[in-house]
C-alpha cells in the first residue's frame, strides 16, 4: 500500500467508531452481510433493465454459540463483482471484488442476526465513513436510518423482506454523495436502554460518479456514448500534423487490478478535502493538476528534451495501467516520462475509472499563447529573419488534451456538456500547473471570461497568427495576419468504432464565418493586446505548401511543392525566402538545417509550382522526437509591398509494426502472434526494445531486440494466454532513440474455452 499522505484529506484511512448508549445488551448479535440475487417492482424505477423476478431467501442459517464479541460474518457475496449490485451499477468490469456502486442509485444488502429482528423494539442503522477525520457536518460520516418508505436523493434504508434471522435492505444514496472509499458498519440496539453496538464490516464500499442517473451532474443520456466514454477500456490517440494525421491504440485499462485504488490514491495526495469530492468540477481540476508533477509530485514527469535516461521514452508507452500502477506501488514517486498524449491517456483512464465520461482529443496546429494576448505572435527583424528570442508563442504540430462531460451549475445556462481539461504542464492556473475544466460552448463563443482557463484553450484552437516586423527605431508594426492558422482537424475516436471523428465544430464556428469572427473579436477584448489589428493591406498573392500523398517518409529525401498564385490582373514579383528547421512537436525549433532564396515572377492570374527538396543527409542527424520539421516562407511583393508569410509543419512518416495472430484465441489457452518490423533507415538502429501488451491478453512485456541493421527486417514470436473474452487489442511499440512513434495493433477475438 502507498505510504502516508501529506495532509489530513485522504480517502481510505479509516478508524472504527463505536456508539454507546446505556447498559450492555443481554444478547450478543452477529451480523452477516450477504448478496442476494433478486429485485422487485419498486426497483424498476431506478434501473428497469436490470430487474429480475423477486425470489425468496435461500441463505443457510449461521448459528452463533459461545461468542465473546459481536462481529460480522462472511460478507463475500454482497461484495462479489458478479453480484446484482455490481451489474446494476455498471461496475462489474472492475477487477476488485469489493462493493463498487454509483451514487444516486439504490443498492441491496442482507443482514443475518443471531436472533430475529423485531421492528417494534430493535433499532438499526448503517454508518459509512470516508476521509481521515469523518464528520457528519462535512458529509464524510454518513448515518443511514431505517425508514418506512424510501425517498429519492437522500441517504436512507428500508427493510423490504424479513425471514427468521435475516433481513434484506434497500439502501438509497443521494446523487451528490461524496465519491471515494467508505468503511461500512452496522449499529444495533435491542430493547430500550440497551447499549448500541457497532459492527465493523471489514469491507470497503467504493462510491463513484453516476452518468446513468439523471440527477447526477455527470449524467449522459446516450447509452452508446456511456459505453464509449465510461466503459470502453481501449481507445485511439491522434498525432502528427494536420496533413499527416497518425493514430495509435491506447490501453486505458480503467478496470484493471489496482487502478481504482490508484485513482483514489491520487485524490488522497492532492490538497482537496474529502468533503470536496462531491463536485466533478473540483475533482477534474484536481486530477488535471495531479497527473503532472512539477509542483505536487503528481503521476507523470514531463520530458521534451529527447534524453530519457532513467525512465521510459514517452513514445514507448502504449497504455495507462503500468504508469498508474507504478505510481501507486512506489508511494507516489512521479513516473518518468510523459508528453501530451501520455498525460491525456492517463487522464482519460482516471476520469473514466471515477465515473466521469471522458475522451482524449487532439488539436492540430495547436497554439501556445504565453502572454494572454489571445493571439499567436511571430516577430521578424528588418531583413525578415525570425527573431527567435521574441517568439515565445508557439504552434504545436499537435496537442492532446481531454474532454469530460458534466453540467456546469457554476456557469450561466448552456455551458454544460463537454468541458476541456488539459493535464500537460504548460502554464500555471492559480499558481498550479493545471488547466480546466473549461466549457467548450464558452470556448466556441469567445466567452473567455468564464472559468476555468477558457482564454488559454480558446487561443489554442482559434487565435489569429499575427506577424510583426521590427522598424529601424526598434518598434514593431504588424505586417500580416493569418486567421486560419490554428485549430485544425480537432480529433477524437468515434463512438463505437476506431474511426476518427472530427469535433472542430464543437470548439469553433466555421472559419471566416461571421459567427467565428464575432467569437474572436469578443475574446480579443479580454486579452492583453485588444488593439492588435491593423488596417488591411493588398492581398492578391497567395503562397501554399502541398504534400504529395501521405507525405515524405523517414529515411528518404523530403519533397514538398510550393504553390505561388497571382490572383490579380497585373504582374507580380517577389523573392521567396525559405528555411526549414527541425522542430519538437511543441513548436519549439531545435535548429535550421536549410535556407534558400527563390526569385518568383508571376504573370497576371498565373500559378507557379516550385519543387522543394530536403535531402536525407541534411536532416538525418538532426531529428528529434516525432521527426517533425517546420518550413517557414516569407517575402514581399515588389509592386504592392504585400508581405508573404507562411509556416508549414510536416513530419517524416515512420513504418508500422505488423502483428499477425496465430492459433486459436481461447481463454486459458496459449496462443502466439508474429510481430514484424522493418528498419527504414540506411543506418543501424541501436538498442532496440519492443514493448508488447494487451488488456486481457498479456501484461506489458519488453523484448530487447538489440541492433537492427540498415533496411533489415526483424520478426519475433510472442506467446501469451488470453484471460478475457471479446475483441481484445494486442499493441506493440518500438523504443529506440533513432526512431520514434513506431507502433502497431491487432484485434484478437477471444472466445470461451
Amino acid at each position: 500500500m502507498p505510504g502516508t499522505v501529506r495532509d489530513a484529506s485522504g480517502v481510505g484511512r479509516f478508524h472504527g467508531v463505536t456508539l454507546e448508549n446505556g447498559v450492555a445488551a443481554p444478547e450478543k448479535e452477529k451480523v452477516v452481510l450477504v448478496k442476494k440475487e433478486g429485485g422487485s417492482h419498486w426497483f424498476r424505477r431506478f434501473c428497469p433493465c436490470c430487474c429480475r423476478t423477486q425470489s425468496s431467501f435461500d441463505i443457510p442459517e449461521k448459528e452463533v454459540e459461545g461468542k465473546e464479541e459481536e462481529k460480522l460474518g462472511d460478507s463475500s457475496r454482497i461484495f462479489s463483482k458478479m453480484g446484482q449490485n455490481r451489474k446494476e451499477h455498471h461496475t462489474d468490469l472492475y477487477y476488485s471484488n469489493d462493493l463498487i456502486i454509483r451514487r444516486g442509485q439504490m443498492f441491496q444488502m442482507e443482514i443475518e442476526l443471531s436472533r430475529p429482528f423485531c421492528p417494534n423494539t430493535d433499532r438499526l442503522h448503517l454508518e459509512l465513513k470516508t476521509g481521515s477525520l469523518p464528520l457528519v457536518s462535512k458529509g464524510t460520516h454518513v448515518i443511514i436510518p431505517l425508514v418506512d418508505e424510501l425517498e429519492d436523493n437522500c441517504w436512507e434504508a428500508k427493510i423490504v423482506e424479513q425471514y427468521n434471522k435475516k433481513i434484506k435492505l434497500y439502501v438509497n444514496s443521494p446523487s451528490n454523495a461524496l465519491i471515494g472509499k467508505y468503511s461500512l458498519a452496522i449499529a444495533l440496539q435491542g430493547t430500550e436502554g440497551e447499549e448500541t453496538k457497532t459492527h465493523e464490516s471489514g469491507k470497503d464500499i467504493y462510491m463513484l460518479f453516476n452518468p446513468w442517473s439523471e440527477e447526477d451532474t455527470v449524467y449522459m443520456e446516450s447509452e452508446d456514448e456511456k459505453k464509449e466514454y465510461v466503459l470502453n477500456d481501449t481507445g485511439r490517440l491522434y498525432y502528427g500534423t494536420e496533413k499527416q494525421i497518425g493514430a495509435r491504440t491506447w490501453n486505458f485499462g480503467q478496470f484493471d487490478q489496482d487502478i481504482l485504488e490508484a485513482c483514489l490514491y491520487i485524490l488522497d495526495k492532492s490538497e482537496v478535502l474529502a468533503s470536496g469530492r462531491r463536485n466533478p468540477v473540483i475533482v477534474v481540476r484536481v486530477i488535471s493538476a495531479m497527473i503532472n508533477s512539477p509542483d505536487d509530485q503528481g503521476v507523470l514527469e514531463g520530458n521534451w528534451s529527447g534524453n530519457y535516461a532513467g525512465g521510459t521514452s514517452p513514445t514507448a508507452w502504449s497504455g495507462s495501467v503500468d504508469i498508474l500502477r507504478k505510481y501507486y506501488k512506489e508511494d507516489g514517486m512521479p513516473v518518468k516520462y510523459g508528453q501530451c498524449w501520455v498525460f491525456s491517456g492517463v487522464t482519460t483512464t482516471v476520469l473514466r475509472c471515477l465515473g466521469i465520461p471522458c475522451r482524449s482529443v487532439t488539436n492540430f496546429q495547436s497554439a501556445h499563447d504565453t502572454d494572454v494576448s489571445l493571439t499567436t505572435d511571430v516577430y521578424f527583424d528588418e531583413n525578415m529573419e525570425p527573431i527567435h528570442h521574441l517568439n515565445s508563442d508557439s504552434v504545436w504540430n499537435f496537442h492532446v488534451w481531454n474532454d469530460c462531460w458534466m453540467a456546469r451549475p457554476d456557469l450561466p445556462p448552456g455551458m454544460g456538456g463537454w468541458q476541456a481539461v488539459d493535464s500537460t504542464p504548460q502554464e500555471t492556473s492559480q499558481g498550479t500547473f493545471r488547466c480546466g475544466p473549461a466549457s467548450i460552448a464558452a470556448i466556441r463563443n469567445g466567452q473567455v471570461y468564464l472559468k476555468h482557463d477558457t482564454p488559454f484553450i480558446f487561443a489554442e484552437v482559434n487565435s489569429d497568427k499575427i506577424y510583426w516586423q521590427r522598424n529601424a527605431d526598434g518598434t514593431f508594426c504588424q505586417i500580416h495576419c493569418e486567421k486560419k492558422a490554428v485549430g485544425h482537424f480537432i480529433s477524437t475516436k468515434a463512438v463505437g468504432s476506431d474511426k476518427r471523428e472530427d469535433v472542430t465544430h464543437l470548439y469553433k464556428y466555421p472559419e471566416d464565418s461571421e459567427e467565428e469572427r464575432i467569437a474572436v473579436e469578443t475574446a480579443i477584448r479580454y486579452g492583453s493586446k485588444p488593439d492588435a489589428y491593423s488596417s488591411p493591406t493588398a492581398d492578391d498573392v497567395r503562397v501554399e505548401v502541398q504534400l504529395e500523398g501521405e507525405g515524405p517518409r523517414m529515411g528518404s529525401d523530403a519533397k514538398l511543392k510550393i504553390l505561388v498564385k497571382n490572383l490579380s490582373s497585373h504582374p507580380r514579383k517577389t523573392t521567396l525566402h525559405s528555411q526549414v528547421a527541425v522542430m519538437y512537436y511543441t513548436g519549439v525549433l531545435k535548429g535550421t538545417v536549410k535556407k534558400d532564396k527563390t526569385p518568383v515572377e508571376l504573370m497576371p492570374n498565373e500559378e507557379k509550382t516550385i519543387d522543394w527538396v530536403l535531402p536525407y543527409n541534411q536532416y538525418q542527424d538532426q531529428l528529434v522526437d516525432q521527426a517533425a520539421l517546420m518550413l517557414t516562407l516569407s517575402g514581399r511583393v515588389s509592386e504592392t509591398q504585400q508581405v508573404l508569410a507562411s509556416q508549414t509543419s510536416f513530419r517524416l512518416r515512420t513504418p508500422d509494426i505488423n502483428i499477425k495472430p496465430e492459433g486459436e484465441a481461447v481463454v486459458g489457452k496459449q496462443m502466439s502472434a508474429k510481430i514484424t518490423f522493418t528498419n527504414p533507415l540506411p543506418c543501424t538502429l541501436r538498442k532496440v526494445v519492443l514493448r508488447i501488451e494487451g488488456l486481457g491478453l498479456r501484461d506489458l512485456h519488453p523484448i530487447e531486440i538489440g541492433d537492427v541493421g540498415r533496411h533489415a527486417t526483424v520478426t519475433v514470436t510472442e506467446h501469451f494466454i488470453p484471460s478475457l473474452v471479446g475483441t481484445r487489442k494486442l499493441v506493440a511499440s518500438l523504443d529506440c532513440k533513432q526512431l520514434t512513434q513506431v507502433h502497431g495493433v491487432s484485434d484478437i477475438d477471444v472466445r470461451e474455452q
